[in-house]
């Protein structure tokens, strides 16, 4: 005779999980007694919230499904912002959430709340279980599904009787059964890959246009390889940083409203835009119309509903990226010469590189620079959410997918310290690093206290302009500069995270920072840097909301 909570646990193991991020109480409690036996890892965040994005940094770092755990009621609403941000960036999770038991559901008991119902816009299935004998189909199911074509998170509400309940168990998970709509189109068809092949063969100012759903599919590698064979530069969305190495000389960065100027021209002139596991986002593309108005359109996604959704698509192909990718380089032609359209690109780029201010004050653009050059393109890199998001994705050298973590759809403030906590216990060898602003880390600042207990080495280095950053920012360039509660109070992250047993400083001038970014990389466990930048330095160049995205402004630019 098995528990449901035990049957649990026993499907999660089947499924390959080691680790789980959660908080327990009353309606849980049956998995947390189960746990005492089991082999999985339980980390005891300090919010439900950080338990979801733990579980979905855990999931961009290593490609696996990460998982959350949560009691029901105010426990199961508190994942909610996790989940919708793991939804709109295509992560793999499984939530768990605790529910009252079946014989009260609808009485409005204590702390029950309809979390199948809050979830189901943000999630691709959710469950509530209502039968023990229910429960390993379930789980298996529920894997299946968050990592099955387009991949997102799952819900499974789990009331108390349920769990508790003892039934005989075989140990058998049943096989998920293959629903209509279920099995998605892998390989993309041969025909249209032939025109694809073609086009970009023939193209004079070819783009390829990669995002987060290359690094899903773990396309990168063929991304790269097509680039090279035609000799097509590549720009890359904020999650797809990457996919292609930093410095690689096809690399135009990434495109958009903080993008470089370069890749902005080269799409607004190219010929044929190849895009790839992108679902032109408005903050990439601007004003739609005015998006490579002169190319035609390549679009491959494992989505059918991403393709033709934004902008109308030429050479629509479903399929996974490594695949379709994989058969195309298969057919390429004879590559063709492309000296003048790469020589532009290269003008625009000697014109306008990405600036960082040299008149001895203290900036983000520095601190960013000289920790990419500390730890050489290596380890795990997180952020917040604003200008320090930004400033990270323009002056940080990423050299291979899976090693930026952020949250890019929802724009999650308060996800990069846990992220970065579930980073680590993915790829627990591997230096991480997190870069917050003062606003969004104070939004899950008690993860001091996880940090801590379990010693994970991340070094948190805060970008403190005592500001909302991008909020004020836009309110300097388009309100008149009428700062509307943006302004923070000064706050001492150092002593703050000293109180939790974390080792830190605090830096106020240039000439300190490679120092301090030292002695947080040498020092064994978590580091904190608190930055006192200046504290009205903005993030340029910028594409005003809704203007092209070759109409980018920068007031210092030279």
């Amino acid at each position: 005779m098995k528990t449901g909570a035990g049957i649990l646990l026993e499907g999660l193991a089947g499924q390959g999980v080691t680790t789980l991020f959660g908080y327990p109480g009353a309606a849980v409690l049956p998995i947390y007694d189960e746990l005492c036996d089991s082999a999985i890892r339980h980390v005891l965040v300090r919010h439900e919230q950080a338990a979801a994005h733990a579980a979905d940094g855990y999931a961009r770092a290593s490609g696996k499904t990460g998982v959350c755990l949560a009691t029901s009621g105010p426990g199961a609403c508190n994942l909610v912002t996790g989940i919708a941000t793991a939804y709109m960036d295509s992560v793999p999770m499984v939530a768990l959430t605790g529910q009252v038991p079946t014989t009260s559901l609808g009485n409005d008991a204590f702390q029950e709340a309809d979390i199948t119902g809050i979830t189901a816009p943000i999630t691709k299935r959710s469950y509530l279980v209502k039968r023990t004998e229910d429960l390993a189909g379930i789980v298996r199911e529920a894997f299946s599904i968050s990592r099955t074509g387009r991949c997102g998170p799952v819900l499974i509400d789990l009331p108390r009787d349920v769990l508790a309940n003892r039934i005989e168990h075989d140990g058998r998970h049943p096989e998920p059964a293959v629903r209509k709509g279920r099995r998605p189109t892998l390989r993309g068809h041969r025909g249209q890959i032939e025109k694809a092949v073609a086009a970009l063969s023939g193209a004079e100012r070819p783009v390829i246009y990669a995002g987060g759903g290359v690094v899903a599919s773990g396309a990168a590698p063929e991304v790269v390889a097509l680039a090279e064979a035609l000799l097509i530069p590549v720009t890359t969305t904020l999650m797809g940083l990457g996919v292609i190495p930093g410095d690689h000389p096809l690399n135009l960065g990434m495109p958009g409203m903080h993008g470089t100027r370069h890749a902005n021209a080269a799409i607004t002139e190219c010929d044929l835009l190849f895009a790839v596991g992108v679902r032109f986002d408005d903050r990439v593309t601007g004003e739609v119309e005015t998006f490579a108005p002169g190319a035609a359109i390549v679009h491959i996604d494992i989505d059918p509903a991403e393709i033709g959704k934004i902008r109308p698509a030429d050479i629509p192909i479903v399929g996974d990226a490594k695949a379709v990718l994989a058969e195309m380089i298969g057919r390429l032609q004879k590559r063709r010469g492309r000296d003048a359209w790469m020589q532009r690109i290269a003008r625009v780029k000697a014109q306008h590189p990405h600036r960082c201010p040299d008149d001895g004050g203290l900036y983000p653009q520095q601190i960013i620079g000289e920790l990419c050059s500390l730890l050489g393109g290596t380890g795990i890199i997180a952020s917040e959410v604003g200008q320090n998001q930004m400033w990270t994705a323009q002056h940080y050298c990423f050299r291979r997918p899976r090693s930026w973590i952020s949250s890019g759809g929802l724009g999650t403030m308060g996800y990069g310290l846990p992220a970065a906590m579930g980073a680590h216990f993915a790829r627990p060898d591997e230096p991480i690093s997190l870069i917050a602003g003062d606003g969004s880390l104070q939004m899950n600042i008690q993860e001091f206290g996880t940090i801590a207990q379990y010693a994970i080495p991340v070094k948190i280095l805060v970008l403190n302009n005592r500001y909302l950053g991008m909020v004020r920012q836009w309110q300097e360039l388009f309100y008149g500069r009428r700062y509307a509660c943006t302004d923070l109070p000064a706050i001492d992250f150092a002593k703050i995270a000293r109180a939790y047993g974390i080792a830190g400083e605090t830096v106020e001038a240039g000439e300190d920072v490679r120092g301090a970014l030292s002695n947080a990389i040498e020092h064994a466990g978590p580091y904190l840097v608190d930055f006192r930048i200046e504290r009205e330095e903005n993030v340029f160049p910028m594409v005003p909301p809704g203007a092209a995205i070759n109409a980018m402004i920068d007031p210092g630019a030279g």
